[in-house]
């Protein structure tokens, strides 16, 4: 008996709210579908990634999240403090050395929306010292 040689696919593994996710290629979902004989379902995207987009594109990774850390008016080594990740490594994302996991990056887009609620609550103004507007009063 030959043994077949098994295919090994590209995939990330990741946990959101108690629920475990495969990410894959697009390419190697369809792959997958047809050996199983199941046809994948039409998510309804009518621009499709295109197979250089299928590899998150470093280059615009980078400069985006580099633009909103910057926004946010985050030094790199507050926004790796407040995300739990090192500043070597978030210094070799933002440029464009290294592509962040799916876990990663979530880290770094939590912290910079804590961030921005910060930023927003500290630039509002404070109406705690105003007397009660009395809704009945003319």
């Amino acid at each position: 008996m030959v043994a077949k040689k098994r295919r090994k696919i590209d995939c990330s593994r990741v946990e959101l709210e108690g629920v475990r996710y495969v990410i894959m290629r697009e390419s190697a979902f369809e792959w997958l579908c047809r050996k199983a004989g199941a046809a994948p379902s039409d998510t309804g995207n009518p621009n499709p990634p295109s197979e250089s987009a299928m590899d998150l594109d470093r280059g615009s990774l980078a400069e985006r999240l580099a633009r909103r850390r910057r926004a946010c008016g985050l030094s790199q080594a507050e926004l790796a403090r407040r995300a739990g990740v090192r500043p070597e490594t978030l210094n070799r994302i933002e440029r464009g050395h290294t592509t962040p996991d799916f876990a990663t990056v979530r880290k770094l887009v939590v912290a910079m929306n804590a961030a921005e609620q910060e930023r927003l609550f500290l630039t509002t103004p404070d109406r705690s010292d105003k007397e009660p507007v009395d809704a009945s009063e003319p």
